[in-house]
């Protein structure tokens, strides 16, 4: 007898969902497969690596914020005025982020729950309050989810959402987990990359990503994982879910762009799982790629800061997208969690991480070496330097 399957690791897809997933052209060998890219080859010995650096007391230190993360409280009267510009973002921790695009209102990725795990009493639990509890937040057009990973689909967030009349888009698959859960099939439009549905007025498209899925200990690969583009009458945005690095961004800038804003993963990483989750450097390339070669649109940098799920410093993910932003001369936002803004006003650039960072540990100070005697030839002798006066052998 099958042992029944825990309720917060969602429902594998079956019926004429698990057809639908067959026909796909991304579906090869019983699992989805990911968009050609470069292959990474993990370090010899990523076991004890990592090991080593989960025993080092002040690598451990590091990855978490040494003073409370500042939070702007995010209120209806933030959001009551519609953006002047037509387009305003608010990242509100991790990947999620709410996007109000010419008149309508899309969520992406939002956990508002304590921890990223199935486990209420374990797993990675947030470093900063959520800045506005989810009721609060107002009316949504649309809640787009990326892939089924507990760091971007959220049950105690599903279950709040499940009070709204919301429609949910998310990759293929992806609708046996909510439909377990109890969100009604007519809310929920999933969709394979490079199809497109349109909600509210808006053109919401799945499209390419380098990453996987799974919310059980032995996950079949059968739900997709997908970065999204959301285009309306007048702007265009682009999230990138969780990925890899791969040369297909270029393709969907020219597909679908140009973009006004890219919200970009660039936290998480590790030389571990190079392929399936971008250094702060690749992210910016990624935005590049989006825009054709250019520093067009606004980058703002997601998945970083609420959850500790790598082994790099905490703060380093917004230091280094912020390097490289600059290097390139691309606009960019790392607004605290909370605090809208416009991608075409000013934007939020302050470095306020650095005040709450945990210091980097002092360079440990090495004993001096000591001095090499220098030979002294005596009275009488015809020794050189380094030859004994005897004549003997150097030692």
């Amino acid at each position: 007898m099958t042992a029944p399957r825990p309720y917060a690791f969602g429902a594998e897809p079956s019926g004429a969902r698990l057809a639908r997933i067959r026909r796909s052209p991304h579906f090869s060998g019983d699992a989805f497969v990911n968009p050609p890219g470069p292959v990474h080859q993990p370090p010899h010995g990523p076991g004890w690596g990592m090991l080593r650096s989960q025993l080092r007391k002040a690598e451990r230190i590091r990855r978490r914020p040494a003073a409370p993360v500042p939070v702007h409280p995010c209120t209806l009267a933030d959001l009551a005025a519609p953006p002047a510009s037509g387009l305003r973002l608010t990242w509100l921790g991790h990947s999620s982020v709410l996007a109000e695009i010419d008149g309508r209102r899309v969520l992406f990725d939002p956990v508002w729950g304590e921890r990223c795990s199935p486990f209420a009493f374990a797993g990675p639990r947030r470093m900063h309050p959520v800045p506005v509890p989810l009721a609060e937040l107002g009316p949504l057009d649309a809640v787009v989810i990326s892939h089924d990973h507990y760091d971007h689909l959220d049950l105690p967030t599903i279950r709040q959402l499940l009070r709204t009349d919301v429609t949910f888009a998310v990759p293929l698959g992806v609708g046996a987990h909510l439909e377990r859960w109890g969100v009604p099939d007519r809310r929920v439009v999933e969709l394979d990359w490079h199809e497109s549905a349109t909600l509210a007025g808006l053109t919401l498209t799945a499209t390419p990503a380098r990453h996987f899925c799974g919310r059980a200990p032995r996950n079949a690969q059968r739900t997709l994982w997908a970065s999204w583009v959301v285009a309306g009458p007048e702007h265009r945005v682009f999230h990138s879910g969780d990925t890899g690095y791969f040369p297909g961004f270029a393709d969907i800038g020219h597909r679908y762009g140009p973009f006004d804003a890219t919200m970009i993963q660039i936290g998480a990483y590790s030389e571990l799982w190079a392929d399936i989750h971008m250094t702060p450097e690749e992210g910016l390339r990624s935005h590049l790629d989006l825009s054709g070669g250019t520093p067009a649109g606004t980058l703002l940098p997601i998945h970083w800061g609420t959850f500790n799920l790598a082994q790099h410093p905490w703060e380093e993910p917004a230091e280094r997208t912020v390097a490289a932003a600059r290097a390139h001369g691309v606009r960019y936002a790392v607004p605290v969690p909370g605090r809208p803004f416009e991608p075409a006003g000013p934007l939020p650039t302050a470095p306020w991480w650095r005040a709450v960072a945990a210091p980097a540990p002092e360079p440990r100070a090495t004993a001096a070496p000591a001095p090499v005697p220098v030979p002294v030839r005596e009275p009488g002798t015809s020794g050189g330097a380094g030859i004994p006066a005897t004549g003997g052998a150097p030692v």
